[in-house]
């Protein structure tokens, strides 16, 4: 992963940097599995590679589209059954193409929500916050970074279960 400017000083793009930098890492990470290894899981908790990544799609329309903008979101919680407790889960149709086709659309409408906009900004009322609940722009975009890096972090130790494959 290469490093942004040290030069820049604008938080919002900043995060956005480093999100399109998480996005082609995990890209890398999933691209060359076969059918089984995607669907599939050698970890205890069960998850699999796909369902990692329909997870971080839903997690930045969440906070994002939902959440910052409150934009009406069809299942919000559509990684996991529609329950935010649930398991994460994928369907029959779900597949590699179409889900990082998903993760990268969904970078660049949140690019295009918060370009520009003040760190400081509050989310919408009535989406995923109430009133009195309201995070800043900055806040949720360092909470779906922090997504991004820990999630990346498994599924770096996964795709090394699966292949040996390590690295970016």
């Amino acid at each position: 992963m290469t490093t942004p400017p040290r030069d820049l000083a604008d938080t919002v793009e900043l995060h956005l940097w480093y999100l399109d930098q998480y996005r082609g890492v995990i890209e890398t990470k999933l691209t060359g599995l076969c059918e089984e290894d995607l669907r599939g899981s050698r970890l205890p908790s069960g998850w699999s590679p796909l369902e990692l990544l329909r997870h971080l799609a839903f997690v930045e329309r969440r906070w994002l589209h939902w959440g910052f903008a409150g934009e009406p979101v069809d299942h919000p919680w559509g990684d996991s059954g529609d329950d935010p407790d649930g398991r994460w889960e994928i369907g029959p149709d779900d597949t590699l193409e179409g889900l990082l086709a998903a993760l990268h659309e969904g970078g660049e409408l949140t690019r295009q929500l918060v370009a520009g906009v003040d760190p400081a900004t509050l989310g919408a009322a009535g989406g995923r916050f109430d009133a009195d609940d309201r995070p800043t722009l900055n806040w949720i975009l360092f909470h779906v970074l922090q997504e991004y890096a820990r999630h990346t972090g498994q599924l770096d130790v996964a795709r090394e279960l699966i292949d040996g494959v390590t690295g970016e």
